[in-house]
């Protein structure tokens, strides 16, 4: 018997999971949540074998809620089911430790099998899903115009150079600011500049980023 949570502050998707649950053999609901910190708090008293959760609920998005679960019960399943479909909250929540990713408009046999495979400790994503991440992780990298900074200083940079400030490069990462401060540390000194401003001009003339709109 798998043990569910479900995640979801929409009520009639809450109650098409509940019910698809319920009725089907070999699942059990084992509680439900309408915000992320909820999904948390039902999660760590009734220790079921798998959460689906959404990604924006009040309070606590589905992604931190992701993170705060799997740092106190880490052997519980985690999949993701939303109607966010673009690669920044893919892989935010595959780096928070999601084991799925699939779209609300999956069928119920699709979405059933997903909470099957992911109990059974495997990772899933739905069709459209795999399809992005195959091409993703198939496609040719281009040539870094700085190969001395690591992927995340890259990330930041790039960040950067389209105007996006340290506090909201820090919310999109999911990092602390303080970590962020580091890189941009870091950056500086790799790329031999000792301000923002000279930072962005190089990477905007890599061709890095877009400057932000007068």
């Amino acid at each position: 018997m798998i043990r569910v949570v479900v995640a979801d502050d929409h009520p009639l998707v809450l109650e098409g999971l509940r019910s698809l649950i319920e009725d089907t053999a070999g699942t059990e609901l084992a509680g439900q949540a309408t915000t992320g910190d909820e999904a948390v708090a039902v999660t760590l008293e009734q220790r079921p074998d798998v959460v689906v959760m959404d990604l924006r609920m009040p309070g606590a998005d589905g992604v931190q809620a992701t993170r705060r679960i799997l740092r106190e019960a880490p052997g519980t399943a985690i999949l993701i089911l939303t109607m966010v479909d673009e690669d920044a909250s893919l892989f935010a929540a595959l780096r928070a430790g999601a084991r799925g990713y699939v779209l609300k408009g999956s069928g119920p046999q699709e979405i059933l099998r997903a909470i099957r495979v992911v109990a059974d400790g495997e990772a899933i994503f739905g069709s459209a899903i795999a399809g992005r991440m195959a091409h993703f992780f198939t496609a040719p990298s281009p040539p870094s115009a700085f190969p001395d900074l690591t992927p995340r200083e890259l990330e930041i940079l790039t960040l950067m150079a389209a105007g996006t400030g340290n506090n909201a490069i820090a919310r999109r990462l999911m990092l602390s600011e303080k970590t962020v401060r580091n890189n941009v540390s870091n950056i500086f000194t790799k790329l031999r500049v000792t301000d923002r401003a000279a930072a962005v001009a190089k990477a905007r003339d890599a061709g890095l980023g877009n400057p932000p709109p007068p």
